[in-house]
């Protein structure tokens, strides 16, 4: 599925730098069409931040730029495409924290995920909810925590599946909690949240944007974010690290380019995005995922968080047995 957003001129030759007054060099332009694959379906919060995006972007550049959904293998068949692209500017990816707990579950990725990527600029991220079905006695994570050390394997969790961030969240808890809870995957989190509602389950990890209408609608109860911080999306909400020193999950998400891309492209497309991510509409479309934008890193420093990511969900697949199916 392709939409187009078209610049207001097609612009050939050297472009400055707006961050640094640098000129490109004329092997440093961008092809007149740029291509963002999103590897996951359309609807979801890759592909509409990905549309926002190309809006934007087209006028900065001068070209056309395309957004094409390339779903499928939890986001490896879109990213395999593109770590196999020229790297000349005229294909992107803009992912997720997907992009990370794949990695780290995945034997067989057809590509490596730290070398064949130039990171080229994070773009938001926000923490997720630990929320449980009303069913239960808990009213706090300690509570929770208190029944999974009590019995082990008695709490049950849900998820999108193996190696779905909710599944990684809730076995990082298990991991720094020093407790068992016991994973039950489905087909996506939509179903999880169904049997929380329905008494099937206990407690899940899950996005702002999947849970916060049953937390609103009293069906689920909300007990914590996984931020280090508080959210200003839920500011009654503590943070799982208050009573579990050390937890930190969250949602983000990024822009890549293949590996080789050159430098000057890399940079001038951070410095694009870092002011398109405060734009108000972005930052709108942002708070409906309740995420705040990111866009501060330098490619590498986004780079170095990518990899820091990559190795930590690595660490929680290795300690917990976790690997794809």
């Amino acid at each position: 599925m392709k939409i187009i957003a078209h610049s207001i001129s097609m612009l050939v030759g050297a472009v400055a730098f707006a961050s640094s007054g640098v000129a490109l060099s004329q092997t440093a332009e961008f092809p007149k069409t740029v291509t963002i694959i999103v590897p996951f379906a359309p609807g979801a919060s890759n592909d509409t931040f990905a549309r926002v995006l190309a809006q934007k972007l087209a006028p900065k550049l001068g070209v056309t730029v395309i957004v094409d959904n390339k779903p499928g293998a939890g986001g490896a068949i879109g990213a395999q495409y593109v770590a196999k692209a020229k790297p000349d500017g005229a294909t992107l990816m803009l992912t997720s924290s997907t992009f990370t707990t794949n990695a780290a579950v995945s034997t067989n990725l057809p590509y490596d995920p730290v070398k064949a990527f130039a990171p080229v600029s994070m773009l938001a991220r926000g923490p997720m909810i630990l929320a449980v079905g009303n069913h239960t006695p808990y009213k706090s994570v300690a509570e929770v925590i208190a029944a999974a050390r009590a019995k082990k394997g008695d709490v049950t969790y849900g998820s999108a599946g193996i190696g779905s961030i909710n599944q990684m969240a809730a076995e990082l808890l298990n991991t720094t909690a020093k407790v068992e809870m016991t994973h039950v995957p489905y087909k996506g989190a939509g179903n999880a949240i169904t049997d929380l509602i329905g008494g099937q389950l206990q407690m899940m990890f899950a996005s702002f944007p999947s849970i916060s209408g049953q937390v609103k609608a009293g069906k689920v109860r909300a007990l914590a974010v996984t931020s280090p911080q508080n959210s200003k999306f839920a500011p009654e909400l503590p943070t799982v690290a208050a009573t579990v020193p050390g937890y930190e999950v969250e949602l983000w998400w990024g822009v890549f380019a293949p590996a080789g891309t050159p430098p000057a492209l890399v940079q001038r497309l951070n410095s694009e995005i870092r002011a398109i991510a405060e734009s108000p509409d972005m930052q709108e479309r942002f708070a409906q995922e309740g995420a705040d934008p990111a866009a501060t890193m330098s490619p590498a420093q986004f780079a170095t968080y990518v990899s820091a990511e990559i190795d930590k969900w690595r660490r929680v697949a290795k300690d917990r047995n976790i690997k794809a199916e």
